[in-house]
C-alpha cells in the first residue's frame, strides 16, 4: 500500500467516526485547514441516549492495542522515515481525563512513551498536584511519530494521524480532553485560526465531550510566568470532573 492509499484510509476512518457522531467532512478550498466540518441532519428516530452522547461507537474489533499496532505499521506521511519508535500513548483505557500534545520529542521517540523528558516530568507533577496519577489518565499526541527539532506538525501530517487520535478518544470516552497548545486545539476543533493564548481556559466541546485547552508543558518550561494561568485551567478541569483540589499537608 502506497502513501496515498494510507492517507485515504485514514481520512475514511476520520469521516466514518465523525459521521457516526452527526458530523460530515466537506472539502473547502478557501479555508487554511485541509477540511471543515458541517453538521449532518440527525434522524428523528435517533435515540435520546445517542443524541446526548454523540461519540462514535467503537468497532467490536477495535481496541487501543489494535490502534497502536496500526500506528506502528503506518507510513502515511514522511515522519515515519525519521522515527525510532512510534508513540501511540499510554494510560488508563477508562480514563476520565485525556491529555493531548502535538507530537513526540526525541526522548519519547527513543522510549515509545509520551512525555518522558523534562516536559514529561513537569506533566507528572501537574497530574499529581491535581490529586491524580499518570496511570489514571491517558496521555497521547496528535501525531504519533517524532517531530524533527520539535517543530509543529504540518497540516498533512495532522490529517494522516488524526484518525488514530479520534479512534482513541472514541474508545476511551473521557469526560474531559485537555489540549496542550495550538496543534491539538486546532486539530480537534477543525479551525486553524484558533490561538492558545486567547482560547486557554475556555470550555469547548468535541463530540459531546468537554475540551479545555491550556499551555503545553514545554511552553511552561520556557515561560515560567505561564504556570499560574495553566494551573487555573487545570483547576477548571478538576471542577468539571467533579473533583476537589487535594489539600496540602496534614
Amino acid at each position: 500500500m502506497n502513501e496515498r492509499d494510507d492517507i485515504v484510509r485514514n481520512l475514511k476512518q476520520l469521516v466514518e467516526l465523525d459521521r457516526a457522531a452527526g458530523m460530515e467532512f466537506i472539502w473547502k478550498e478557501s479555508t487554511p485547514a485541509p477540511f471543515v466540518v458541517a453538521p449532518l441532519a440527525l434522524s428523528s428516530a435517533r435515540s435520546p441516549t445517542a443524541a446526548k452522547n454523540p461519540v462514535a461507537p467503537a468497532a467490536s474489533a477495535d481496541s487501543l492495542t489494535q490502534i497502536a499496532t496500526e500506528i506502528a505499521a503506518c507510513r502515511a506521511c514522511g515522519l515515519c522515515d525519521g522515527r525510532n519508535k512510534t508513540v501511540p500513548g499510554e494510560g488508563s483505557a477508562r480514563a476520565e481525563l485525556l491529555f493531548v500534545g502535538d507530537g513526540p520529542d526525541e526522548q519519547d521517540d527513543a522510549s515509545g512513551r509520551p512525555f518522558v523528558g523534562a516536559a514529561g516530568d513537569l506533566l507528572t507533577k501537574m497530574i499529581e498536584a491535581m490529586g491524580l496519577k499518570r496511570d489514571q489518565v491517558f496521555i497521547t499526541n496528535v501525531v504519533k511519530c517524532r517531530l524533527p527539532e520539535q517543530r509543529p506538525p504540518t497540516s498533512s501530517e495532522v490529517t494522516a494521524c488524526q484518525g488514530f487520535l479520534r479512534r482513541q478518544i472514541a474508545l476511551i470516552k473521557p469526560k474531559i480532553i485537555c489540549a496542550f497548545g495550538n496543534t491539538p486545539l486546532r486539530a480537534l476543533m477543525n479551525d486553524n485560526t484558533l490561538d492558545i493564548s486567547t482560547m486557554r481556559g475556555k470550555k469547548l466541546t468535541f463530540n459531546g465531550m468537554t475540551l479545555i485547552p491550556t499551555f503545553h508543558p514545554n511552553f511552561l518550561l520556557n515561560n515560567p510566568a505561564a504556570k499560574k494561568p495553566c494551573w487555573e485551567d487545570l483547576q477548571l478541569v478538576l471542577k468539571e470532573l467533579g473533583r476537589e483540589l487535594p489539600k496540602r499537608g496534614g
